[in-house]
């Protein structure tokens, strides 16, 4: 299973004082060093974190998947054609947000989310849809003509012990719909080390995508050892 970790809250952190460390370039050398198998970052409309140098730099040196998410707009779209980004995950977004709050509304913005996916995925980049676990989203994925779907795990990791377990059944479901339409699904989006291993245990997953948790423990323990605590968590699935 991948493991693809977001640098974007090194990239948070920079900008808290609008300088030049800690660079999220670096990070993502060291997460790989630790075992990541992808690097995502989120190029915003406001560029409240990440940078096109960064986007430019990290396509230029990193030897995994490097996954650019972003909105699907006429500028992201472009950018995403000039630099060519192993995926494009197509992400909901809003400027007073702090972090993404849910998946897109893919019944509403099917027309505009159908041209941008088939521009990407024409220039050889495939494309992710950022999804809430619903069968219906999943089949409007389907119709959209995604390659794969990133399923939303907010509300299983923000949900208290009682309502953990429905929302997990949400996620497996959704997964499993997903695969009987030839659609590849990820998980991502408030994982982290105590409820990574039921998400993981989900047959059929192709990677997990995970930023915040590592990072906070990064500033701990150090990136390496967080992603490599991470992937074994991971693995542990697995065996």
């Amino acid at each position: 299973m991948i493991l693809g970790v977001n640098v974007d809250h090194v990239a948070t952190l920079r900008e808290a004082r609008r300088g030049i460390e800690p660079d999220p370039v670096m990070a993502a050398t060291l997460a790989i060093l630790g075992g990541a198998d992808g690097i995502t970052i989120h190029l915003r409309e406001d560029r409240r974190h990440i940078h096109d140098r960064d986007l430019k730099i990290l396509r230029e040196f990193v030897p995994v998947e490097l996954n650019l998410e972003m909105a699907a707009t006429k500028e992201m779209i472009g950018i995403a054609l000039r630099i060519k980004p192993d995926m494009v995950t197509l992400v909901p977004e809003k400027r007073e947000e702090l972090t993404t709050e849910g998946g897109l509304d893919v019944k509403r913005q099917k027309v505009n989310l159908k041209k941008a996916a088939s521009r990407i995925q024409g220039a050889g980049i495939p494309v992710s849809l950022f999804i809430n676990p619903s069968n219906d989203d999943i089949a409007v994925s389907g119709e959209i003509g995604a390659s794969m779907v990133e399923i939303h795990t907010g509300l299983y990791a923000n949900a208290n012990a009682k309502n953990q377990e429905r929302e997990l059944i949400k996620v497996v479901k959704a997964v499993r719909e997903a695969s009987s339409l030839g659609l590849q699904s990820n998980a991502g989006h408030g994982l982290n080390y105590p409820n990574v291993k039921k998400i993981a245990e989900i047959e059929g997953l192709r990677g997990l995508y995970i930023g915040h948790s590592i990072i906070s423990r990064a500033v701990l323990v150090g990136i390496e050892r967080a992603v490599r605590e991470m992937k074994e968590l991971i693995n542990s699935c697995k065996l």
